[in-house]
């Protein structure tokens, strides 16, 4: 008798304990877990507002609020409610037909001052990084460098130059100019490096302002894009992790990193062993035994060891290997010598403090060899520009193009490839083809200053192979 009452008891029980967990898995799945969920189920914790502008995406852009209900935001019940609507007295207010005729003001643009009420960290970090840096690009601001980037993307990329003399205008969006000769920017620099938004009269961006890359200006003062890494509206730990958030911008001829990465050992950890390593780990936990090798994340942003997460990329960095000489960084470009300390605290999670010194001092030597070439380029520019020896457009200077490529591409590549140990981009891709640059561009001074003259034909090709 007493065991058959035990066993009843336990029944008991376990059949309060299923009924309370099937409870509360239902209110969790019905109130704020909505990942998976077809069909949206709106009841606690969101305004009438709130329901309304899901309810009718849910109509008019599914695969918004679909990406949206699988997101952490989905799952904590912040809507676009939270995000998207603005003060009337905001110059990017404005009133969509859903909420015409209310006193409801949205912008389709979210700036970083919006994130900043929920995650004011991360924003006063990203503001302090080289990311918010490019927004004082030239490509935002067309004061920077007299106008010479303003030049490039509009009369010479822009092809411009085909049609005549057109002057280059002060402003973002040059007027009197074909369409055209804006798209290169449009479709390619701003993409990136950010934009500065202008606003039509119905207070929306207007054509080849918006979107823009990480460093935008946006209307409300702000400063900052932070769904070119965290890719709305999901919003995922996952994706800003991995290194293809930064290959869309950290590749090419002038910076491959995202090539550089995937030619390292870490790379091809990655590309071997990736899609079974953790990525969803909360901020400040995400450490070696959740992946087996670093993503661009790992070294430059996440928690690790001793180091805790900052969205200010400068803050690990030595060397400025972007400018044409390298220097050790310091003012609003970081700390130099700190930067390096904290790499290292970053590479001894993995490598022994033997190896971590070795490389490091790998990339002074590299960062040394690279300087030598351009200090030894720019002597022979001072000494043509004395004699009146180079053309007054560099692009059509032989000499002038050439050293461009020394440094924004084989130049990069070769400090980037020491940096993160990818030796093809290091040697061949960087100091064979500086070497290669250099010399032809050591003919170009000996002819011009043996004949006193600019040779009639230029010798370089500007698509290759630099």
């Amino acid at each position: 008798m007493e065991h058959s009452f035990r066993n009843i008891g336990i029944i008991c029980f376990a059949l309060f304990m299923f009924a309370g967990t099937a409870r509360a898995a239902s209110e969790q799945n019905e109130y704020t877990h909505l990942a998976g969920k077809r069909d949206l189920v709106i009841k606690r914790g969101l305004t009438p507002e709130a329901r309304q502008c899901i309810e009718c995406h849910a109509r008019k852009t599914p695969g918004i609020v679909e990406a949206w209900k699988q997101s952490q935001m989905g799952h904590a019940a912040i809507t676009c409610y939270d995000c998207h609507v603005v003060k009337k007295a905001s110059p990017m207010a404005s009133q969509c037909e859903g909420i015409k005729s209310t006193d409801i003001y949205i912008s389709p643009m979210v700036s970083s001052k919006t994130c900043s009420r929920c995650h004011p960290q991360e924003v006063e970090q990203f503001l302090k990084s080289g990311h918010a840096k490019l927004a004082g690009m030239p490509v935002c601001d067309p004061k920077k460098l007299d106008g010479k980037f303003q030049r490039l993307m509009y009369v010479n990329e822009g092809a411009a130059f085909l049609d005549g003399k057109i002057p280059v205008l002060t402003g973002l969006t040059p007027k009197g100019m074909p369409a055209y000769n804006r798209a290169a920017r449009a479709s390619g620099c701003q993409m990136c490096h950010g934009t500065q938004v202008e606003l039509g009269p119905d207070h929306k961006p207007i054509n080849e302002t918006w979107p823009g890359g990480v460093g935008t200006r946006y209307p409300d003062g702000s400063i900052g894009t932070c769904t070119v890494c965290h890719t709305r509206h999901t919003f995922s730990l996952a994706d800003a992790r991995k290194p293809e958030a930064c290959g869309a911008c950290h590749l090419g001829p002038d910076h491959p990193n995202i090539e550089i990465y995937f030619e390292s050992k870490h790379g091809q950890q990655y590309l071997s062993h990736g899609d079974s390593w953790r990525y969803e780990s909360t901020p400040d936990t995400w450490e070696p035994g959740d992946y087996t090798a670093p993503t661009c994340a790992t070294c430059h942003i996440s928690g690790i060891g001793e180091l805790a997460t900052t969205h200010n990329i400068n803050e690990r960095l030595k060397w400025d290997l972007v400018h044409k000489k390298s220097v050790l960084r310091s003012g609003e470009r970081g700390d130099g010598q700190k930067g390096e300390i904290r790499m290292k605290k970053v590479c001894i999670n993995c490598h022994s403090q033997t190896h971590t010194d070795i490389q490091m001092k790998t990339l002074d030597n590299s960062v040394e060899l690279y300087n030598r070439y351009w200090t030894a380029a720019v002597r022979m520019e001072n000494d043509l520009r004395e004699k009146k020896l180079l053309k007054p457009d560099a692009w059509k200077d032989g000499f002038l193009e050439l050293q461009y490529y020394l440094w924004h591409h084989a130049g990069r590549r070769a400090r980037h490839g020491a940096a993160m140990n990818a030796p093809d981009y290091a040697h061949w891709h960087g100091f064979f083809q500086i070497f290669q640059i250099y010399k032809d561009m050591e003919q170009i001074y000996d002819y011009r200053l043996k004949h006193n003259k600019i040779e009639e034909l230029s010798p370089v090709m500007s698509t290759g192979p630099y």
